[in-house]
């Protein structure tokens, strides 16, 4: 894949994943929508624990969302490297049903040390995970070990680069190794080695997601991407309001404040923004929404790209029961042209330093 090419790529996908925490994506026949989400909701019922989950379709955006932005020479040499990677590696990016991103928050340690979260990605479709682990294996050799954990083999990779960083910042020391497993025949799993065997734990009932954070994740069918997660709950677990890894403290807040959804679809001819973040009580919403649409005129007012511009006006903030609710309908040309504005290239600033002029060295004859 030529920059170019990995730069159009990157683009309509960033583009589509559009302030991630509001997701992006499109939609697709109701029924082909509807019949994906099922086997995604089974699916994402058995991972581990999580208090925020990001979910997203390449395949659906790919084929379906991606040829609104791109042109068809653009396509068809994407799919063309598709075909290549199909051939060389045993994947192909278009055929992954989903992408799942998982974050769980940790009890600070008994000496009070801040333990950053646990970060799991799972990825589902038509491929071999194991022969994808066993491709990885040969790539790394001497620099991954194979465990047994449960009914799993974990492989375990050393990361060089974090591990050096981790001596200087030890908040890093947890991703200075990583694990991959394959859960089935076609779904694999990369994270921390904690997270990878809560993952594995889960595969066999136990210590799984709560169901009401896939319900809410997965609430509309329709979504290409989507995010879900629990903000209050993850804060209480990292700075000790719930005790730490030793000590335990009674949970004394059992508020949803904070909790969020968002998600992204796309009809024929907007790109559809919708959210949602719990505040407790109708007037925590009203105090809320009237910040939010101040700092919101202010950002607008600070903003000079055009299609940001036009793109802000958009936003709908409003006020609903216990929720603040967020509502965004923008139009395919703007998302054509702001992605035509980023794979435009930068002019070189031309070297304005003077040249020395040479000097020539007179040479002496000899007398």
């Amino acid at each position: 894949m030529t920059v170019a090419q990995t730069r159009l790529l990157l683009a309509a996908l960033l583009t589509l994943l559009l302030a991630v925490s509001i997701a992006t994506a499109q939609s697709t026949p109701k029924q082909s929508a509807h019949a994906s989400f099922q086997s995604a909701t089974t699916a994402l019922a058995s991972l581990p624990e999580a208090d925020t989950i990001i979910y997203t379709s390449p395949q659906r955006i790919l084929t379906e969302a991606a040829p609104k932005i791109m042109s068809p020479i653009e396509l068809t040499n994407m799919r063309d490297d598709f075909a290549s990677m199909k051939k060389n590696a045993g994947i192909d990016p278009s055929s992954i049903e989903y992408l799942v991103m998982a974050f769980r928050f940790q009890k600070p340690t008994g000496d009070l040390s801040f333990v950053p979260p646990d970060v799991l990605a799972v990825i589902s479709g038509d491929f071999s995970a194991d022969s994808l682990l066993t491709l990885g294996g040969i790539f790394l050799q001497d620099r991954a070990r194979t465990e047994k954990y449960g009914s799993k083999t974990l492989t375990i990779m050393q990361v060089d680069a974090i591990a050096e960083l981790a001596q200087q910042n030890p908040l890093l020391k947890s991703f200075s190794e990583l694990s991959a497993v394959a859960l089935n025949s076609n779904t694999l799993a990369i994270g921390n080695t904690a997270y990878i065997k809560a993952a594995v734990d889960a595969a066999d009932g136990n210590g799984r997601i709560n169901q009401a954070t896939v319900n809410s994740l997965l609430r509309d069918p329709n979504a290409l991407v989507s995010a879900a997660g629990s903000p209050l709950s993850a804060f209480a677990k990292s700075f000790g309001l719930l005790g730490t890894q030793t000590t335990p403290r009674e949970n004394n807040c059992n508020s949803r404040f904070g909790d969020f959804y968002a998600a992204v679809t796309m009809d024929n001819v907007n790109l559809n923004l919708r959210g949602a973040m719990n505040t407790d009580n109708p007037d925590t919403a009203k105090i809320i929404h009237g910040l939010l649409t101040g700092l919101m005129q202010t950002a607008a007012s600070s903003i000079t790209d055009k299609n940001l511009q036009a793109g802000m006006k958009n936003l709908r903030l409003s006020p609903k029961d216990n929720e603040i609710v967020l509502e965004a309908d923008i139009p395919q040309d703007l998302v054509v042209d702001f992605v035509k504005d980023q794979m435009k290239s930068k002019p070189t600033t031309p070297n304005t330093v003077p040249k020395k002029p040479l000097v020539k060295r007179r040479v002496r004859r000899k007398q």
